[in-house]
Formats: C-alpha cells, sequence, structure tokens
C-alpha cells in the first residue's frame, strides 16, 4: 500500500479533478442521494476518505462520522471543508488497521477503495470492515465500472487478475496504480455468505453488504 498511499499524498492537491468529469455528473448525483438515508441517524466510519467529499454526502444525515485515510495530506483538504449537521472528526489510520480507531459504528463507508485492493487481499478487506461495524449495522462501498474513453486505460493485468492503470500528475510525475473493477457476481462472492444489496450505475456502483 506504500505506492498507492504515495501516490494519493502526492495527488492530494488535484484530487477533486476526477470528479468534475462532465460525463458523470449525473451518476455523481444519483450517489449523492443513495448514500444519505443508508446512514441516517447511525455513527458511521468512513474509510479512505480523501478530501472529505463523500463525507459530505455522509454528514447530512448521519449521527457522527469519523473520517480517516493513511494520509495527512489529503485529510488536510478535507478540513478545510464544511460539514453538518452530523459531528464531523478526523483521524489518519490504515484501511487495512481499522482496530486501531476508536468507537462503535454501525456504518461503515468505503468509498472508492475497493478497486484499490489487491484480489489476494479483498477478503483480508473485507472481513477488516464487517468485523468493525456493530450487529445491525451496514457496510457500504462504492467505486468505478469501467467506461472506456472515461476511466483511464487498463495497461496491465497481473496473473492474479489484478489490472492496473498508468496515471499522471499535473507535474508530469507518473505512476502505475492498481485499479480493480469488480463485477456484481464477483463482489458478491467475495463477501459472501453475506448478503449484497447493489445498485448499478452508467460509471459507478454501490453496494451494501449486511
Amino acid at each position: 500500500m506504500s505506492d498507492l498511499g504515495d501516490y494519493y499524498r502526492k495527488r492530494a492537491g488535484e484530487y477533486d479533478a476526477v470528479y468534475e468529469k462532465p460525463e458523470r455528473q449525473e451518476d455523481l448525483a444519483r450517489l449523492r442521494a443513495l448514500l444519505p438515508p443508508l446512514v441516517s441517524g447511525r455513527s458511521v466510519l468512513e474509510v479512505a476518505a480523501g478530501t472529505g467529499y463523500w463525507t459530505k454526502a455522509l454528514a447530512t444525515t448521519a449521527r457522527s462520522v469519523v473520517a480517516t485515510d493513511l494520509n495527512d495530506e489529503t485529510l488536510a483538504v478535507a478540513r478545510t471543508r464544511t460539514y453538518g449537521p452530523a459531528e464531523v472528526r478526523f483521524q489518519t489510520a490504515d484501511a487495512y488497521d481499522l482496530g486501531a480507531v476508536e468507537g462503535r459504528f454501525d456504518a461503515i463507508f468505503a468509498g472508492f477503495f475497493w478497486s484499490h485492493v489487491l484480489r489476494a487481499d479483498v477478503r483480508r478487506f473485507a472481513d477488516g470492515l464487517l468485523n468493525r461495524v456493530e450487529p445491525g449495522g451496514v457496510v457500504i462501498l462504492a467505486d468505478n465500472r469501467y467506461v472506456e474513453g472515461s476511466n483511464y486505460p487498463i495497461t496491465r493485468t497481473a496473473a492474479t487478475g489484478d489490472t492496473y492503470q498508468n496515471r499522471q500528475l499535473a507535474d508530469g510525475r507518473a505512476f502505475e496504480v492498481l485499479k480493480n473493477f469488480p463485477t456484481r457476481e464477483q463482489f458478491t462472492a467475495d463477501v459472501a455468505p453475506r448478503e449484497v444489496e447493489w445498485t448499478e450505475l452508467a460509471y459507478f456502483w454501490l453496494a451494501t453488504v449486511c
């Protein structure tokens, strides 16, 4: 995760540019509308919160949000946003070590991070989320679907099935980034025997796991 963390650390200042793509605006609006009812009145642990783009949507209805990220640089951007009415606090935390985050949570949200999990680590990551949510709670995940021309092209597929993209920052620095695009069937198998509800949009998917 160190290479991926380094990429997002250096990308902090231009992190939200991906949300400006014109063709994705309708889907983004739908996601912003779908999320608040799922966390209404709940104590939310947000994993890989980045710059707080999705924290804003969660905070409109949640009781509280603890927004975590590996990078202080992205959380520094998140702290500049206005949230509410939920109580929002930020904490640096590893997505694979959520036991280090204090509190009890009846909702966990991980936005656009599942795609950065190696296939070999998917079960471990999923178990880490499910182990932190209180009985009767919900784990919520959202991520990208692969759409030719809107996503970075897939430049390499490993023997494990993991797929990679080449990305370049505004200053010219280049990175190879893990980016997987699971189908509904694959995701459901990865979290079995848990119950999954799946919403598929043109550019994104949203799943709840109970």
